[in-house]
């Protein structure tokens, strides 16, 4: 997911201007953001930024550990005996194992969709949902 690197935009708008769907906006310091709900991720405003504000998700990386730490921390603290919190980051230790192999079986189904990427999800979506699941598919 893009985003904007607020110390580095200027407030030109270009990035405003380019975005397909309208998912970029100048708040009100006159700096950009961009709406993570709206994003199509064309990239154009990667390409038009001339202070090369929009910056790419894999920056941010580090940030998003730490709020993944951050917020494990705050629950553990919801535990108090030593038994209870090692439960605890065991439950937390499988629900990002969890998280892991959504993404892993996200992106083998992203780069197997072929020439058809449009046909190649769909066939992966439809071999996942629960009636091909019954039916043996």
């Amino acid at each position: 997911m893009p985003w904007v690197n607020q110390e580095m935009c200027s407030g030109c708008g270009v990035c405003v201007d380019e975005c397909p769907v309208g998912a970029i906006r100048l708040d009100g310091s006159d700096v950009a953001a961009i709406d993570e709900a709206e994003c199509i991720r064309c990239g154009r405003c990667h390409d038009v930024c001339p202070q090369d504000a929009v910056r790419h998700d894999s920056e941010r990386i580090p940030q998003e550990v730490t709020a993944n730490l951050e917020w494990v921390r705050g629950l553990l603290d919801h535990f108090q005996e030593p038994s209870q919190r090692t439960a605890f980051i065991a439950r937390m230790v499988r629900f990002f194992h969890k998280q892991r192999k959504v993404t892993e079986r996200t992106l083998a189904a992203i780069e197997a969709a072929g020439d058809d990427p449009a046909a190649g999800i769909d066939a992966a979506i439809r071999s996942l949902s629960p009636a091909s699941r019954r039916e043996g598919k």
